[in-house]
């Protein structure tokens, strides 16, 4: 069964990659109406009739060169994962999540933003840049696709019950928004359908994986009556007056404290916070759109939000 979930993942990306490669121009929907709801089906990128396949879909407004401009150092001999992260992997990954809403949601500006906000992620988490690098810092995302170093295996005997850790299997960081613990590699992989668990080298093995845990992280609320980075940024979430309180608002700040809670939010303008402001500034001029466009400081920052909620010092993920 495992084998042939791998086998079946190899041939989905290779007729996606078939079909990017001969697609020249937007495919035109197949349109029905259900209840008096137009739903749409859009072939490869955005199959299953869904209300979000009526509109442009992530490869009409970003595409290969975007992708190389905003990770232009990736494979550059230095970085750490050469040949690992491209387009097409993360294209195809973004297929499954788009008839949910991802970069799907609204018109052709937001989910533009929302894509930017999502990679902006991606890059401050995968970057080896420093302030001297070359083309500058924000200009090595995708650097890596796995923890160097890691300091533990990251093994909670806690969990051992429901994602109990394999036998010299190491669940350190791994993967597009790296994964951390054996409750995490577990989750993910129920949700992917993919043996994570067991086998968390599959998220350094195929980047079409990697940024697939990463998307449906994105997607996916971290804890039951909270909402997803998702969400928080297309403004699906509304929030209540404790939310407001607590300074929290739809925008990309929020999604930060959906993704790191108190790890990254709550902390004054912390390092952490900002590198992952300036890759979503930085990546949204790359793609056209301007970081006028961003939205203003309470927006983008978290700086002053109480977490959704306090991570324990094991869960540390960062």
């Amino acid at each position: 069964m495992e084998s042939n979930s791998r086998w079946l993942l190899l041939f989905s990306t290779m007729a996606i990659m078939l079909a990017l490669g001969n697609c020249q121009e937007s495919v035109k929907p197949l349109v029905k109406v259900v209840k008096g709801k137009k739903l749409c089906d859009k072939g490869w990128e955005c199959k299953g009739w869904s209300k979000y396949c009526c509109n442009q879909t992530i490869s009409d407004y970003f595409q290969t060169y975007q992708f190389e401009n905003l990770f232009a150092k990736r494979n550059t001999p230095v970085a750490h994962a050469v040949g690992f992260w491209d387009y097409h992997s993360f294209i195809t990954a973004a297929a499954q999540f788009q008839p949910h809403g991802f970069g799907t949601t609204g018109e052709k500006l937001q989910n533009m933003k929302e894509v930017a906000a999502f990679l902006g992620h991606v890059g401050s988490k995968t970057s080896c840049g420093y302030g001297v690098a070359t083309g500058g810092p924000l200009a090595w995302g995708l650097c890596y696709n796995k923890e160097m170093s890691p300091s533990k295996v990251y093994c909670d005997d806690y969990y051992k019950y429901t994602y109990p850790c394999t036998p010299g299997v190491s669940y350190h960081g791994r993967g597009a928004l790296p994964i951390y613990w054996n409750y995490n590699y577990g989750e993910t992989g129920e949700a992917l359908k993919v043996d994570l668990l067991n086998h968390p080298e599959y998220l350094e093995d195929n980047a079409t994986l990697a940024f697939q845990s990463a998307i449906w992280r994105w997607m996916t609320p971290v804890k039951k009556h909270q909402p997803s980075a998702h969400d928080v940024f297309v403004g699906n979430w509304k929030p209540t007056k404790n939310d407001t309180l607590a300074k929290r608002v739809p925008g990309l700040g929020t999604t930060m404290n959906v993704l790191y809670g108190d790890q990254v939010c709550g902390q004054g303008d912390s390092d952490s916070m900002n590198n992952i402001i300036s890759h979503y500034l930085y990546y949204l001029d790359l793609m056209g759109v301007g970081r006028e466009e961003a939205g203003p400081h309470d927006v983008l920052t978290c700086e002053e939000q109480e977490p959704f909620s306090v991570s324990p010092s094991s869960a540390a993920s960062s």
